[in-house]
């Protein structure tokens, strides 16, 4: 049985929870992203960066990361404080996809790149969304927070 590593194969049952953030010094600028993933006892941390990005880019790649880290189909509680993403998720990418990735006035969606990967890792797993205020003390949001400028300051 395929897992990811760091997660023994008795918790592979347990649903995962993921705290997930994106940061940005300058917008566009240096870029991070965040995700802490929680499955029962055991914890994960991942963080990546891009010299020249946006926030909203780096809230895409922190979700897209965390679930592409995950092996096999998973129960998943996703928490991101990007209205952002939320609203995309909900709201905007049913109906961007059925016109073909075009916003309801006809033009090209932007991170459309992002999106169409965002999409490819949800597919395969039970998830549901949770939006959380953030910088407000939430400790898995505050944790994907420093993991994102994390991500920033190991670009230099």
């Amino acid at each position: 049985m395929n897992q990811p590593p760091g997660f023994p194969a008795f918790v592979l049952t347990e649903i995962v929870e993921i705290y997930t953030d994106g940061a940005c010094r300058g917008n566009p600028g240096p870029g991070g992203w965040g995700a802490l993933l929680i499955a029962g006892t055991h914890r994960k941390t991942m963080y990546g960066g891009e010299p020249d990005t946006t926030n909203n880019r780096m809230e895409m790649m922190a979700a897209i990361e965390a679930l592409n880290a995950l092996k096999g189909a998973r129960e998943i509680v996703l928490y991101t404080d990007s209205k952002y993403v939320m609203d995309g998720i909900n709201d905007w990418m049913p109906n961007w996809k059925k016109r073909g990735w075009k916003t309801a006035a006809k033009k090209p969606v932007k991170n459309k790149d992002l999106w169409i990967k965002l999409d490819e890792a949800i597919a395969r797993h039970q998830i549901r969304w949770k939006w959380v205020r953030g910088h407000t003390g939430v400790p898995g949001n505050e944790e994907a927070d420093a993991l994102a400028n994390r991500g920033i300051d190991e670009l230099r």
